[in-house]
């Protein structure tokens, strides 16, 4: 019964932190999303940022309330750990670790999803937003990587270097 409540417990978070995540991303980049993504996003993760605000104020620029209620939802969501004897500090380290891997994870839908559009439809209504959110992370891969044969590789050896930042990750903390 624990591993059929673990994955609904962690497909809700997954989506909630996935939403908060993004929110956050969205504020560092300063990308303005369309009405529809923002609408999703605002109304989904509202209940959450707003009071969480009140205790940690945008600082920098950032909507530091975003990030940390991602981190309180990978935490609630690895705390179902308790109840299969893990301990609290453990359960703690699990949620970073589960977060930075979300973090992680996201990175690399927003690279597939710039990599369709690419293929199936540049033009589309979404695709400068994907592009505008992945340009921080390909803007200094292009730099170094030049185009080859007109393909921009840089897309590539981000996934690369993600995937690689994945396996450190978890051989780091043994996941």
């Amino acid at each position: 019964m624990l591993p059929i409540l673990k994955l609904i417990v962690d497909t809700a978070a997954g989506v909630l932190g996935g939403v908060l995540l993004l929110r956050f991303w969205m504020q560092v980049t300063r990308v303005r999303p369309p009405a529809s993504i923002a609408q999703f996003t605002f109304t989904l993760s509202d209940w959450l940022v707003r009071p969480l605000r009140r205790i940690v104020p945008g600082a920098g620029g950032y909507d530091w309330a975003s990030l940390l209620g991602a981190f309180l939802v990978v935490l609630v969501a690895s705390s179902i750990l308790l109840l299969a004897g893990t301990s609290g500090q453990a359960v703690v380290l699990i949620a970073v670790v589960r977060l930075l891997d979300w973090i992680l994870y996201g990175f690399m839908g927003l690279l597939i999803i710039e990599v369709i559009f690419s293929w199936v439809n540049p033009h589309a209504p979404l695709a400068p937003f994907v592009h505008a959110l992945n340009d921080p992370l390909l803007r200094p891969l292009r730099r170094v990587i030049p185009p080859v044969g007109g393909l921009d590789l840089s897309v590539l050896v981000a996934f690369i270097l993600i995937q690689i930042a994945q396996y450190l990750l978890r051989q780091v903390f043994y996941i």
